[in-house]
């Protein structure tokens, strides 16, 4: 364990922001994962509407930079090519 007052508090920092980004990443897959589960059950409307908050979360994921911008790129487009399959 650190002895330094400012690396006990570089500790306590980086689990804290660790917990903040994992819930933040948490929530994005969860959202993915149920856009996925509604394409299965082919739910079209609501399909969509969950599509809309996945890609939200997908963004703010990529813009806190937890996500690499070309992996959220990827995951938003295959969610919208299931959903478009799905309603066409």
């Amino acid at each position: 364990m650190a002895n330094i007052k400012s690396a006990i508090k570089r500790v306590r920092t980086n689990e804290d922001r660790r917990l903040h980004n994992q819930s933040i990443k948490t929530d994005m897959r969860s959202h993915i994962k149920k856009v996925e589960a509604l394409v299965e059950s082919k739910d079209v409307e609501n399909a969509k509407v969950a599509l809309q908050t996945a890609v939200k979360k997908i963004d703010k994921a990529v813009r806190k930079g937890l996500v690499h911008q070309n992996k959220g790129n990827r995951q938003k487009s295959r969610l919208a090519k299931k959903v478009n399959e799905l309603s066409a």
